[in-house]
């Protein structure tokens, strides 16, 4: 609610007026003196003047305020009975020997002293300009201040009405104008006021400006009061710009970022254009050079900005090679921190040299430039260079300070994201030797591998994927998560993955593999110095061409998806365990039919993770969003690798991924039905001769005349065996591809074993014998009983 402002008094308001005659009887009686005592003028008129006296309440020296000059205080009855005290002046009537008595009330003196007392103290006093601005906002009156700022000029124009950024971007003088119509004041208010000659500072004030009312109460003018804040307001910015670039700038660990924010923060506080150029070795992660013998192609221009617009095109552009400077004593300086402050254009022309290219460096122009080295544990890491063109300012001592101040920290946090660099890409180049070739194929799927590793602070990560051949032409699909970033996420991948490598060679099956993998994790987590942060995901799946089966189990891993030939695309719906490192629960295997000529595409959380930040939805929202772009890109025949590259390419320039993206497609295949025959054969010994009989004949019609003899050799050992080990019928399967595979199935588990036979020995000679004969053999388990398998290399040109 606004506060009624007080009418000012007007001029001799409240003055007592009194005639008394020779005789001291009072014979006038104004109505002053009866509003201040009571008393009507009938009733005071003839009566002497003493009886308005009252006893004497102050010594002189004691008369409130001082009293005035000329006079001095009394106490006079009030009609009441109360005493008043009344300064009175006693005033001799020409040609009289009457008196003129005039009075005023202590309290309405005393408030007309301390105003006038205020006023005069104020346009008196030195300190800060004090001035009183009439409605055209010349000045009227001003403290000695005003003038030796130069603020009194002859053409009566005050430099205050053209200061500029009073309260945004109005000046001084709508500032005043907004004061007298609003009759509202304005406290504090700040604003540059530039002197109007070329290189000379800009100086910023302070201003707090009030209405001033005339007698009737109306605005006639304003009162302005200006404090010189220049160096409080440079101190709190080059607080600001330290307190950013120790904050902000240095706390990238991306050169080139680190490079941009630094011309972010020059730009404009400091001047209207900035570059940065950083040494080719430091934006490798390598050694930087200690010293320079000028420069000579091997700085690159890696940020720049511009106050007023776009880079200009006549200027070495971001990414460019400067051009040869040569070598001068001043290059020295820079080693050490100092830093170059040139206000001479002509004198920074001459420090770049003559060559042509080196002309694109100087900006259009140009009033002033200042520069530093970018110096970290003595290595010259880059430079930084601030231009002046618009601003005619040059730069001073105030500004070096202060650049040198921004550039030491900003080159240890560029140092620090040099030596991450470096760090980074021995981590991302240890990753990707670890893991598999990206692409591969086998009988039963075609496979393609995609891994980007995370950005930003968050360091490379343990993401896995592999693809291993397993017996039977069937192939293994693994993709896994390690805990953490960094170069021990990646040390515990490898040893995962040599660990699911190793196990997928025994042909457990998925639940029983992942069962393993669960134990090798809490071992390593008793061996880490932080057993809590040791885990992992992971997706096995096993894949067989013979029967088109997929057999998938998850601990903790996202659910895979498939695009079937007619481009229909879903997520194959499995019952995830617990993540790797939990143990507890078991891990429960899904399986599905995948038709030949379908895309199975496994992952790593980081797609999805990816996906939501680029689209900003829900993790839902994300796995759909997945979902329907690998329904658009995996068109029947299309290549892998075009299908991971527009899978994965919008998000790669994502920037700071937080985790991995890891993508493995297998493409896969069918064995025709004519490729495969098997038979049962009851537990007899005429079941060898038979199981013969039938090989030889399947391989006549196959055109494999050449491996009949061998592969009944094969057939004749394991089906003895399983004849001599176990009980029940006995399986014989062929699988004809690139290698004839042959599958002898019995319900016994023991495990067969190769071993050295004596001389002395009836048998023992079998397995040796059928190692022989074939180019890989081994044994796995199925839900009853084992299988015997053996792979023989079958001629391309038979």
């Amino acid at each position: 609610m606004a506060v009624p402002r007080a009418v000012p008094p007007v001029p001799l308001n409240g003055v007592v007026v009194v005639v008394i005659d020779g005789r001291g009887l009072v014979t006038h009686w104004a109505r002053g003196a009866a509003e201040l005592l009571g008393y009507a003028a009938a009733e005071v008129v003839g009566t002497p003047a003493r009886g308005l006296l009252g006893p004497r309440r102050y010594p002189r020296s004691d008369e409130p305020y001082g009293g005035a000059p000329g006079g001095r205080v009394l106490a006079l009855r009030h009609r009441s009975g109360g005493l008043v005290d009344v300064w009175v002046r006693l005033l001799e009537l020409g040609g009289s020997s009457a008196v003129l008595a005039l009075g005023v009330a202590v309290d309405t003196l005393s408030a007309w002293s301390d105003e006038s007392a205020l006023g005069r103290t104020l346009l008196a006093q030195d300190v800060w300009q004090m001035a009183v601005h009439g409605p055209d906002l010349r000045i009227r009156r001003s403290s000695p201040a005003v003038a030796r700022a130069g603020r009194l000029r002859d053409d009566g124009f005050d430099p205050l009405v053209s200061m500029s950024g009073m309260d945004g971007d109005r000046t001084g003088a709508d500032l005043l104008r907004q004061v007298m119509e609003s009759d509202e004041p304005v406290v504090d208010a700040s604003g540059v006021l530039r002197d109007p000659q070329p290189g000379k500072s800009d100086l910023i004030y302070s201003m707090t400006a009030a209405p001033v009312h005339d007698l009737r109460g109306r605005v006639n003018g304003v009162m302005t009061s200006l404090v010189d804040v220049t160096e409080r307001y440079r101190s709190v910015r080059r607080l600001d710009m330290v307190y950013r670039a120790s904050r902000s700038v240095s706390g990238s660990l991306e050169v080139e970022r680190t490079a941009q924010d630094l011309v972010d923060l020059l730009v404009p506080s400091m001047g209207d254009l900035a570059t940065v150029e950083i040494a080719e070795a430091t934006l490798r992660g390598g050694e930087p050079p200690r010293s320079v013998r000028g420069v000579h192609g091997d700085f690159r221009r890696v940020a720049v900005k511009h106050a007023h617009g776009p880079w200009p095109a006549g200027q070495i552009q971001a990414g460019e090679v400067l051009p040869q400077v040569r070598d001068q004593p001043r290059f020295r300086d820079l080693e050490r921190g100092q830093v170059l402050v040139v206000n001479d254009p002509a004198d920074y022309v001459a420090f770049l040299g003559d060559d042509p290219e080196a002309a694109r460096m100087v900006p259009d122009g140009l009033f002033a430039a200042i520069g530093s080295a970018l110096v970290a544990r003595g290595m010259v890491l880059g430079y930084v260079q601030v231009y002046r063109t618009q601003r005619r300012l040059a730069f001073d001592g105030q500004d070096a300070k202060l650049l040198e101040e921004i550039v030491t920290r900003v080159a240890l946090g560029m140092d620090n994201a040099r030596r991450y660099t470096r760090e980074h890409r021995m981590a991302v180049m240890l990753q990707n030797s670890l893991l598999p070739p990206l692409s591969s194929t086998t009988a039963a799927a075609e496979t393609a591998g995609v891994y980007l590793s995370a950005e930003g602070e968050a360091g490379v990560g343990g993401d896995w994927f592999d693809a291993v051949p397993l017996s039977s032409l069937r192939t293994a699909l693994v993709v896994g998560d390690v805990i953490g970033h960094g170069l021990g996420a990646t040390a515990t991948m490898a040893r995962l993955r040599t660990a699911v490598q190793t196990l997928a060679d025994l042909d457990l099956g998925p639940d029983e593999l992942l069962t393993r993998l669960d134990d090798l994790v809490h071992r390593m987590a008793e061996e880490a110095e932080h057993p809590d942060t040791m885990g992992a995901s992971c997706l096995y799946a096993v894949y067989d061409p013979v029967d088109r089966s997929c057999r998938v189990a998850s601990a903790g891993h996202p659910m895979p998806a498939v695009v079937h030939p007619d481009g229909t695309a879903r997520f194959i719906d499995i019952a995830p365990g617990p993540t790797l490192g939990v143990g507890g629960m078991p891990f429960e295997v899904t399986e599905v039919e995948v038709p030949p000529g379908s895309v199975l595409a496994l992952y790593s959380n980081g797609l999805i993770e990816a996906t939501r930040r680029e689209d900003g939805g829900t993790y839902a929202d994300a796995e759909a969003e997945v979902l329907a772009r690998l329904a658009d890109v995996a068109g029947p025949g299309r290549p892998l690798d075009d299908i991971g590259h527009d899978l994965v390419e919008p998000l790669r320039s994502a920037p700071h991924r937080p985790d991995d993206i890891t993508l493995l497609l297998a493409r896969t295949r069918a064995i025709p039905a004519s490729c495969a025959a098997g038979w049962q054969f009851p537990p007899r010994p005429t079941a060898v001769a038979r199981a013969r009989e039938l090989v030889t004949e399947q391989l006549v019609r196959w055109g494999l005349d050449d491996l009949a003899f061998s592969t009944e050799l094969v057939v004749s050992e394991l089906v003895t065996n399983a004849l001599r080990y176990a009980r029940g019928p006995i399986g014989l399967r062929l699988i004809r591809d690139q290698v004839l595979v042959c599958e002898v199935t019995d319900s016994s588990n023991s495990q067969p074993r190769l071993r050295q036979a004596r001389d002395t020995d009836e048998g023992g000679r079998g397995l040796f014998l059928v190692a022989q004969l074939t180019a890989r053999w081994g044994s796995r388990y199925g839900t009853s009983g084992k299988t015997v398998w053996t792979e023989q290399l079958i001629d391309p040109a038979g």
